[in-house]
């Protein structure tokens, strides 16, 4: 008997050895992430500076066709901060929300979902636009993504877009690019998902970025106004530029929250 005591006891504080360690491992686990989350969340709240924290000097001369003086101090700062990274084709912002961001343009649509900028390792990545569209041209829609921040970083307010209010409030995005400095009235905003591809009589936004013609055109508008939560009274005709912000909807399996806008005002050409 006090042999299978002398057992039981061991076992138990065996077993009791077993599941401390695994609490503090998992302490320690629970720990490192929520510091590695508090640091990319400051990193990005820097990056969101960037363009402010940059000081031209007086009469700065510009290189590009566009010459300085026709350029806005925005499109300026963007030129000097293109000097770190040529993928950086512009910087977004809706005044009033946390949205004031560089996009990036890679080789795919891969690397910024996980670099920043800088071309540094970060899980929350950079807010760029899809690798298809074509400045030469230039394409129909700038398709933009971003992922969404659990403390309202990135394209996480974005998704404020389902409030009507929200939208009345926020009727304008700025992009501005080292060619101009541009901005953009929302007329639609929508939840979708990503659909399989074998997937028929579905709309799937995310893969309209430049119109072959007019009806490709037309028939973008129509869905886009047709499943939007609310109505704005505005729509875009054949021609006029187009922007779309994406990013994840967690609601359904791999849902989307997208926001469609149209060039309204640019103030350099």
């Amino acid at each position: 008997m006090n042999g299978q005591r002398n057992k039981d006891s061991s076992f138990k504080k065996i077993l009791i050895i077993l599941l401390t360690i695994i609490f503090i491992c998992c302490a320690i686990l629970f720990a490192k992430i929520k510091i590695t989350e508090h640091i990319e969340n400051e990193k990005q709240k820097e990056i969101s500076r960037a363009l402010d924290n940059i000081r031209l000097e007086p009469n700065e001369e510009d290189s590009d066709e566009i010459d300085a003086s026709q350029m806005t101090e925005r499109m300026l700062k963007l030129k000097k901060l293109k000097t770190e990274n040529k993928d950086i084709v512009g910087w977004i912002e809706i005044e009033g929300t946390n949205i004031n961001y560089p996009v990036l343009q890679g080789r795919n649509n891969e690397y910024y979902l996980t670099h920043d900028y800088k071309r540094e390792y970060i899980s929350t990545g950079s807010i760029f636009l899809d690798k298809d569209y074509d400045f030469s041209l230039p394409s129909s829609n700038l398709l933009i993504y971003g992922h969404r921040n659990k403390v309202g970083l990135m394209f996480d307010e974005l998704i404020k877009y389902e409030s009507e209010s929200f939208y009345k409030d926020h009727k304008i995005i700025r992009f501005t690019t080292t060619k101009e400095d541009a901005e953009y009235e929302v007329i639609s905003a929508f939840y979708s998902k990503v659909y399989y591809k074998d997937e028929r009589n579905v709309f799937k936004y995310y893969n309209f970025i430049n119109a072959n013609n007019k009806n490709e055109y037309d028939d973008f508008i129509s869905n886009v106004k047709k499943i939007s939560l609310y109505n704005t009274g505005i729509t875009a005709q054949y021609g006029e530029q187009l922007m779309t912000l994406s990013t994840c909807d967690y609601s359904v399996e791999n849902g989307r929250f997208a926001v469609v806008a149209k060039k309204i005002n640019v103030e350099a050409h």
